[in-house]
């Protein structure tokens, strides 16, 4: 099933960077939650799927561009963390953020979504250890 989980994870990256929110968010389970709480910037908090696309479109009108760069998907059970690279520009300036999401994933849907400032702090969070 991790294999699964991972492709589900893999397709909600492409979709993002295709700006296709709605594909996005077609993977969120019912009860799903955004966990933004170790949020550097005016975007912290946990968020609900009614709540998710408001954030999402807030964070994209900050930029002109945005693209996420995955760099690995490390499967857990039921959970997929993936270090990432986000680039994004906006008002001539560029900027470069590294974070590591854990993707919790329960019959073939997105339960929760949770950054991660450091990857071995996620790695952590999933019982595991670099």
């Amino acid at each position: 099933m991790s294999q699964e989980n991972v492709e589900i994870v893999r397709a909600a990256y492409d979709a993002y960077n295709r700006g296709d929110l709605d594909a996005v968010l077609s993977y969120a389970a019912p009860d799903f939650e955004l966990d933004w709480s170790r949020g550097v910037g005016p975007q912290r908090g946990v968020y609900k799927l009614d709540e998710a696309r408001p954030f999402f479109d807030d964070f994209g009108d900050t930029f002109e561009s945005i693209r996420i760069e995955p760099k690995e998907f490390i499967e857990v059970d039921d959970d997929v963390i993936v270090p990432q690279t986000g680039y994004t520009s906006g008002d001539g300036i560029e900027t470069t953020a590294r974070i590591t999401l854990v993707w919790t994933i329960r019959d073939g849907a997105i339960v929760r979504i949770c950054l991660y400032q450091d990857k071995q702090d996620a790695l952590e969070a999933a019982g595991l250890s670099e």
